[in-house]
């Protein structure tokens, strides 16, 4: 379901545009739709008000909790159950914070994420990338949505584009604190400076080298470093906000001093930020998490070097809790190893 069919039902209904505004106010802030001042025998059309119950009732059908999974972090991984049952991943972060997923699966097929190793079964529309933040409002606070779970955004652009949009507006989160992930569509540069909604930018690295790259995003456009980071740049100098660079830290992969030297290279002067989030090992998969010592050091060095570094935790490591884990788990797709070249101390 799109959020425009929703808007479409509402003007069918009676509803004008105030009548319309409250009704997606109150769902996608996950608030009673009688709560407030006003009395809804006073405000909406009849027909809006016989038909609000049922179509309240369809819209917490489009993302129901099937599991919740605490970790130590103050994180939690939510496996969701879409209406078609179907199932997709979210995860509360600390400090009001959500990640959501976009689509069921993924056809990028990076070669150490779990859900690129079953590829794409179906896009998500807009009204279910929103019903996530709903359904994790009514478990507390959300201030914050990071568009980094399964899936690639710019792959469902328009719905992703048009959640962005009510989650901006009605949805009461700041732009700034809306970060559209991808791994370089060209699309994402062209469209995002042209919504009333402008969101922050992550841009999914993991490699300064143009081969690696391609080995571990199989299925991403293929840029070069330079061109990917100049596009960021523009963008970033247009919003107002830094693009955060992903870099999942695979230990003998993209963790050597060569790529710390390619790092400071290509942000030198930028209005950026790396993210380096070491592995989170998926079972069947060759793939390592670097020791903390390690990314530690990659981190200082690099903010010694002038580049404004983070080392983050993944998400529910303690609970094997990587992106499509627990999707997995319920299906019987099987991970395949991949050799990838190893990177230079």
């Amino acid at each position: 379901m799109r959020i425009e069919e929703i808007r479409q039902r509402l003007r069918a209904l009676g509803a004008g545009p105030r009548h319309e505004a409250h009704v997606l106010r109150c769902w996608s802030q996950a608030l009673p739709q009688d709560g407030g001042k006003r009395r809804l025998e006073h405000f909406l059309p009849q027909p809006l008000r016989q038909a609000l119950p049922g179509l309240s009732e369809e819209l917490a059908g489009l993302a129901r909790l099937q599991s919740e999974h605490p970790a130590r972090d103050g994180s939690a991984r939510l496996l969701v159950a879409l209406a078609d049952g179907q199932a997709v991943e979210a995860v509360r972060l600390p400090r009001d914070g959500l990640c959501v997923s976009t689509q069921v699966g993924c056809a990028v097929g990076c070669v150490f994420c779990m859900t690129g190793q079953g590829g794409l079964q179906r896009q998500l529309g807009s009204a279910e990338i929103v019903a996530q933040v709903v359904l994790a409002r009514t478990r507390g606070r959300v201030k914050r949505v990071v568009f980094m779970g399964m899936g690639e955004p710019a792959h469902n652009l328009e719905n992703v584009l048009e959640a962005i949009d009510l989650l901006g507006s009605a949805g009461a989160v700041g732009h700034k604190n809306l970060v559209f992930s991808t791994v370089g569509d060209a699309r994402v540069f062209e469209r995002l400076p042209q919504g009333r909604v402008k969101p922050a930018l992550a841009l999914s690295l993991h490699s300064t080298k143009t081969a690696l790259r391609a080995e571990l995003l199989p299925r991403a456009p293929r840029w070069e470093p330079a061109d990917l980071v100049a596009a960021g740049e523009a963008y970033a100098r247009f919003s107002g906000y830094p693009i955060q660079y992903q870099w999942t830290l695979i230990e003998g992969v993209n963790d050597g001093d060569d790529e710390v030297d390619g790092i400071a290279t290509l942000l030198a002067g930028k209005y950026a930020m790396m993210n380096f989030i070491p592995y989170n090992a998926v079972e069947g998969l060759p793939f390592r998490r670097p020791a903390w010592e390690r990314a530690a050091a990659m981190a200082r060095a690099l903010n010694r070097r002038g580049v404004l570094t983070r080392l983050r935790r993944s998400a529910g490591q303690d609970v094997d809790g990587g992106c499509g884990q627990l999707r997995a788990r319920t299906a019987t797709a099987r991970p395949r190893s991949i050799p990838i070249q190893t990177a230079e101390r």
